[in-house]
C-alpha cells in the first residue's frame, strides 16, 4: 500500500474487524500483549470497543501499555479474539511507554495485594475486567436519566458546600468556606425536596460525602448519588413503584448494550418482578430471627440479617429485590413522613420509610418526605436539630408543597452486586475511603 493510500485510511476500532475482511485497515490503541514466536510477533492492540490480535515480523515493539497504531490486512482467524486478525503492513508507536505496567494486564486475574492495584489504580483500571465494570456502570446511569426524562423528570444540579447537614449534621466532612465553617453535601435531600416545588418531578445524578469511619467491603466516603425526588404522591408506596420502572431499564439497557462486558465478567442479571416485594421492618426482624435464628440488634437490619431476608426471598419467590418497609422513627432523618394510622392519625413511632435490598445489600434508601410547615418544624425540634441552621430549607414549606418522596440509588454499591465484585471500592474508578486519598 503506498504511503498516500495509507494516509486517507481512517480509523477502525477493534469492534469493527468483521466488516473488512481482506481489507486494509488502521487501528490504534494501546500494545495489550506481545509475544514472540521463532520470529514470528504476536501483537493484542486494545482500543475503546475491545482487543484485536496481529501478527507481524522483523517489528522494533514497545513495552506493553505503549500507544500505537498499525495498518494491516484482516482475516479470519477462528482462534483470534473476536474470530478476526490484523496481518501487519507497518506499525507505529505514537507514544512509548517509559516502565512496564506494576501488573500483567493481560491477566484476567491478579495475584497482587489489593490495596497494591489501589496505589497503582491509574494504570490498572485498564484491566479489561476494571474497565469493564466502569462500562456497565456508565450504562447503568444513562438508563437511570433515560428513563426518569421519559417519565417527565428534570435533571437538576444542588450544591455541594453547605452550611448544614441533610441528615441532622452526623457524618460530615468540614471545610474552610473564605472564614466561615461549611461542609461537602452528605445528599441533595434538601435541595431535590425544594425543587419539586419547581419541576415536581426532578432527579441528580452526583457525588456525595460521608464522613464515616467505615473500612468494608461495602462502604465509601465519595459515591456517586442517583437521587430522585416526585411530587403529588399518595405514599410511598408511589415511590417504590417509580423505583421498579427505573430498575427495570435499567437491566433492560445493560441487556442490549453492555453484554460483552457481562459476559466478560461473568455477570448475570437480574429479573425485576412487576412489584416488588415487601416487607415492614418489623416483620423481616422478626423472619430472620425465627426462621434463621438470627438475633437482629439495634434499629435497623445488620448485614447478615439483610443477607438472610434476601435468601428467603430468592428462595420462597424467586427474586432478587425485596423492599423493607415502615422503619421506626429513630432509625430514619427528621424530614421523613409519619406512617398513617387506619383513622388517619399520623403514627409518632412509625414512618414511611423503606430501604430497597439486592442480592443481599441495601441498594436504596427513600420513603414519604413531611411536606406541611408546622409538622416539619416539630419534627426538628424533636430530632434537637438547630431550626435557623435549616431555615434556607424550611422557608419553601410555607408555600404549598405538595405530598412526595425519593430515592437514592447508590452507583457504585448496585454496580458491585450486578457484576459480583465483592469490594465496592472496584466499582469507583478512583475510591474514595478512610484512608485513600490518591490517586
Amino acid at each position: 500500500m503506498t504511503t498516500a493510500a495509507t494516509a486517507r485510511l481512517q480509523r477502525t476500532l477493534t469492534r469493527e474487524l468483521p466488516q473488512f475482511e481482506g481489507q486494509a485497515v488502521k487501528l490504534q490503541g494501546f500494545l495489550h500483549a506481545r509475544r514472540d514466536l521463532g520470529g514470528v510477533q504476536f501483537l493484542v492492540l486494545r482500543d475503546v470497543s475491545g482487543v484485536a490480535q496481529a501478527v507481524g515480523s522483523g517489528l522494533d515493539l514497545p513495552l506493553p501499555e505503549s500507544s500505537i497504531e498499525i495498518i494491516g490486512k484482516v482475516k479470519a482467524h477462528p482462534k483470534a479474539p473476536g474470530g478476526f486478525e490484523v496481518q501487519v503492513e507497518s506499525l507505529r508507536v505514537l507514544t512509548p511507554a517509559t516502565q512496564p505496567p506494576p501488573v500483567e494486564l493481560p491477566k484476567m486475574e491478579w495475584n497482587v495485594n489489593p490495596e497494591t492495584l489501589l496505589d497503582y489504580r491509574v494504570v490498572t483500571v485498564r484491566g479489561l475486567k476494571e474497565r469493564a465494570a466502569l462500562k456497565v456502570q456508565a450504562e447503568l446511569v444513562a438508563a437511570f436519566r433515560d428513563h426518569l426524562t421519559s417519565e417527565g423528570f428534570t435533571e437538576i444540579s444542588t450544591p455541594k458546600i453547605v452550611s448544614a447537614g441533610a441528615e441532622g449534621g452526623a457524618n460530615l466532612f468540614p471545610i474552610d468556606y473564605f472564614g466561615h465553617p461549611a461542609y461537602l453535601a452528605q445528599s441533595p435531600q434538601l435541595y431535590k425536596q425544594i425543587m419539586v416545588g419547581v419541576f415536581e418531578r426532578v432527579f441528580e445524578v452526583a457525588p456525595v460525602y460521608r464522613a464515616e469511619e467505615h473500612a468494608t467491603s461495602r462502604h465509601l466516603n465519595e459515591y456517586l448519588s442517583l437521587d430522585v425526588e416526585m411530587g403529588f404522591i399518595e405514599s410511598e408506596e408511589d415511590v417504590m413503584d417509580l423505583e421498579t420502572r427505573v430498575l427495570a431499564a435499567i437491566m433492560a439497557r445493560l441487556k442490549e448494550r453492555a453484554q460483552p462486558e457481562l459476559a466478560l465478567l461473568g455477570a448475570t442479571l437480574p429479573e425485576v418482578p412487576a412489584h416488588i416485594p415487601r416487607i415492614t421492618l418489623l416483620e423481616a426482624r422478626q423472619l430472620v430471627t425465627e426462621k434463621y435464628g438470627h438475633a437482629v440488634g439495634g434499629k435497623d437490619l445488620d448485614p447478615e440479617a439483610e443477607r438472610l431476608l434476601s435468601q428467603h426471598y430468592a428462595e420462597t419467590e424467586g427474586t432478587e429485590f425485596v423492599f423493607v418497609t415502615k422503619y421506626p422513627r429513630a432509625a430514619r432523618p427528621f424530614y421523613t413522613h409519619a406512617d398513617i394510622n387506619e383513622d388517619g392519625s399520623l403514627n409518632p413511632d412509625i414512618t414511611r420509610g423503606f430501604d430497597l435490598l439486592f442480592r443481599g445489600i441495601e441498594i436504596t434508601s427513600g420513603g414519604q418526605r413531611i411536606h406541611e410547615y408546622p409538622v416539619l418544624l416539630e419534627s426538628i425540634a424533636d430530632y434537637k436539630l438547630n431550626p435557623e441552621s435549616l431555615a434556607g430549607y424550611t422557608e419553601v414549606f410555607k408555600y404549598g408543597m405538595p405530598p412526595h418522596g425519593g430515592f437514592a440509588i447508590g452507583a457504585e454499591r448496585l454496580t458491585a452486586r450486578l457484576l459480583g465484585i465483592s469490594n465496592v471500592r472496584y466499582a469507583r474508578a478512583f475510591p474514595r475511603d478512610r484512608h485513600r486519598l490518591t490517586p
